[in-house]
């Protein structure tokens, strides 16, 4: 889910940077420390309207300037049971990566549909041995997030699960089978 909100935090101006325009400098350096940055739940997609706050803070020593700013941002936080609709941009031998947002989350084989499921690694691809269905890289998802663990320290090691193993959710295509079929039916 995407928000927008504000936020202060402080921002070192190293002493090299303080002959340039200050107010550019600021909001320069905001979104350098700050964007595209896990923070607790919820990672920093763009920084816009950088305000400085008040004077800044010379530490004895260092000679940078630290400032307090204030500034809008847009942030992506996933949430548990939200539905997500994404693009599979990997298939591995386990199941396939699904990238929502700025974030990719891991579909699990035994997670895509109910039939047993064929890895065919040389066209990037899974197919269910009785219903034929294939996953690709490319394809448009639905899906479920059912495990999130965000790892500030290291982005890389985070850890989003999704499934699509209920009604209403899998490959669009499917969904949209399923539907035709079901209004043949009534």
């Amino acid at each position: 889910m995407y928000i927008l909100t504000n936020a202060e935090k402080v921002v070192r101006i190293p002493p090299t940077m303080l002959d340039e325009d200050f107010n550019e400098v600021v909001g320069q350096l905001t979104c350098e420390s700050f964007e595209g940055r896990i923070e607790g739940d919820h990672l920093t997609v763009l920084i816009s309207n950088v305000r400085p706050v008040g004077l800044g803070r010379v530490v004895h020593g260092d000679g940078a300037v630290y400032q307090q700013v204030a500034y809008d941002q847009l942030i992506f936080r996933p949430q548990l049971q939200e539905v997500i609709e994404g693009i599979v941009c990997e298939i591995l031998k386990f199941g396939a990566f699904v990238r929502f947002g700025p974030l990719d989350g891991l579909l699990h084989i035994s997670q895509i549909m109910d039939d047993r499921i064929h890895v065919d690694a040389d066209n990037q691809r899974l197919v269910g041995k009785d219903n034929s269905r294939t996953l690709a890289v490319g394809d448009r998802v639905r899906a479920r997030i059912v495990a999130l663990s965000l790892n500030e320290r290291n982005p890389r090691e985070s850890k989003i699960g999704l499934t699509m193993r209920q009604p209403g959710l899998g490959k669009l295509e499917w969904l949209e089978e399923d539907r035709k079929a079901k209004g043949e039916l009534q």
